[in-house]
């Protein structure tokens, strides 16, 4: 009799995993709002666009102002502020990572029978083996550790960061990473076993700077006058490809039709590097909506209303709850993510159970990403420094380089700027002066969160990272 329910419990625990949907999350960094073609009928990406458009393309999800905040967020489902990861971002040198214990989306996912693979940008802090992907629950990683490097070398300055799981991976000199990347997700689909359901995290290097791409892409935009930005878009037709060829295995291999996509920015565009985000104000790096509300988009397995738009309010600690809550699975009720799954497979986006989040909360001095930003329903409050650089750029296409207006480095909570993003998206109208009671109760609510920031993880540079130390290899093991 114990054997026969033994037997009757497996056949349940197979069916219920050969029933999950697989999911594939997406993160395009550096990517502008205003840099891709379902928004710009400038841009090339084909791809991407059938996908938005005939998913649910998020009007309302928003990031962190740099990567690896926003990559802790998607991770952890915390915000970061609350896990001393809202200070700038990780450089290679530095004795950190995000804190060993907080459970990663792979972990959860694991937990459901899923197998876990990573190809991509890690930059969640590599000082320790513990702290590398194939520790914090991915089965196999290719990819690199770091904010940045060439695309071509996959080096910073002489030392490489390019690893296959935990071995440096010297043999992809010359490729274009794009092309390695899509490459590496298309072995996985064609590998996996299928009575097994699959999650893929697959965040490009492209659009991030260094500005560099195959000169077939660039040539896809010959009216594009300015230098940089004719680069910079043939990136994002690169990306767009490479994302094509990853849905095109999916469908070879059977696995499409039961396949969850998540795409994303991590972050908004840099504008001072040829991004996009018109029009909204500001870009990378501040806490004006252009840096902070990301392109994004689901399509596929378990939507049940599609070609459409979705104006629930989310944040990039939501979709680590979302996604879990998609392969069947039951959140965790300790972090700051909300699911909303529910509310956007039936495309109920009056129903979104996020009324507020914190855009940002740093008093590491300088918190030149900004220093302080909330959102309460329709409204928003920024207290100080908001970031650099300001304004609404078109796209560079037929002009030489912008001059960005910038600010002067200020401490401190004043001045209290408000918007109602609402009906203000692009933020042109201030009415802290007509709303001074609606700024005490966001100011209010900044002050009930700063009761729980932990201060930032931002130690100094450390000799001992010195990668002529690992073979000329950026490498964990000094921390």
């Amino acid at each position: 009799m114990e054997k026969f329910i033994l037997v009757f419990l497996s056949v349940l625990v197979s069916c219920a995993a050969a029933q999950r949907p697989n999911i594939v999350f997406i993160v395009a960094d550096d990517l502008g709002w205003n840099d891709v073609g379902f928004r710009n009928p400038h841009m090339k990406t084909p791809n991407i666009d059938k996908l938005a458009t005939e998913g649910i393309i998020f009007e309302s999800a928003y990031v962190q102002p740099y990567c690896s905040p926003s990559r802790t967020a998607f991770m952890s489902g915390m915000f970061p502020f609350k896990v001393g990861m809202q200070h700038k971002v990780l450089s290679d040198d530095q004795a950190v990572c995000v804190p060993l214990n907080y459970t990663f989306l792979p972990q959860e996912l694991k937990k459901l029978g899923y197998a876990t693979h990573m190809v991509g940008k890690w930059h969640l802090g590599f000082c320790k083996w513990e702290c590398t992907p194939t520790y914090r629950g991915f089965d196999t990683f290719f990819g690199y550790y770091s904010a940045m490097e060439d695309y071509f070398n996959h080096s910073i300055g002489a030392y490489l960061d390019y690893r296959d799981d935990k071995l440096p991976a010297w043999d992809y000199r010359g490729e274009y990473s794009a092309y390695t990347f899509a490459q590496k997700a298309i072995d996985i689909i064609n590998q996996h076993n299928v009575s097994q359901p699959l999650f893929m995290y697959l965040p490009y290097q492209n659009v991030h700077a260094p500005i560099e791409v195959p000169e077939k892409y660039y040539n896809m935009y010959p009216n594009v006058i300015n230098e940089g930005r004719r680069t910079f878009s043939g990136m994002v037709s690169a990306l767009d490809e490479a994302v094509g060829n990853v849905t095109s295995a999916l469908k070879e291999k059977g696995l499409f039709e039961n396949t969850l996509i998540l795409f994303t920015a991590d972050n908004g565009g840099p504008v001072e590097a040829y991004a996009s985000n018109w029009p909204l104000r500001g870009g990378k790096h501040t806490i004006w909506e252009g840096g902070t509300r990301g392109t994004s988009f689901m399509y596929g397995a378990g939507l049940k209303k599609t070609n459409t738009t979705y104006n629930g309010m989310l944040h990039a600690v939501d979709w680590k709850p979302t996604l879990v809550s998609a392969a069947g699975g039951s959140p965790e009720t300790s972090i700051d993510g909300i699911s909303h799954w529910e509310s956007i497979r039936n495309g109920d986006q009056w129903s979104s159970h996020r009324t507020e989040f914190i855009y940002n909360l740093d008093d590491f001095e300088p918190a030149l990403e900004g220093h302080a930003a909330i959102r309460v329903g329709d409204y928003k409050l920024i207290l100080g420094y908001p970031g650099t650089p300001d304004g609404w750029h078109e796209p560079m296409n037929k002009t030489q380089d912008y001059l960005f207006d910038s600010f002067i480095y200020f401490k401190g909570d004043n001045p209290a700027r408000l918007f109602n993003v609402q009906s203000d998206p692009t933020e042109r109208y201030d009415m802290s002066s007509i709303k001074p009671e609606i700024v005490d109760q966001l100011r209010a609510r900044i002050d009930d969160y700063r009761k729980q920031m932990v201060p930032a993880l931002f130690p100094p540079h450390d000799p001992a990272s010195n990668p002529k130390k690992f073979g000329n290899v950026w490498s964990p093991g000094w921390c």
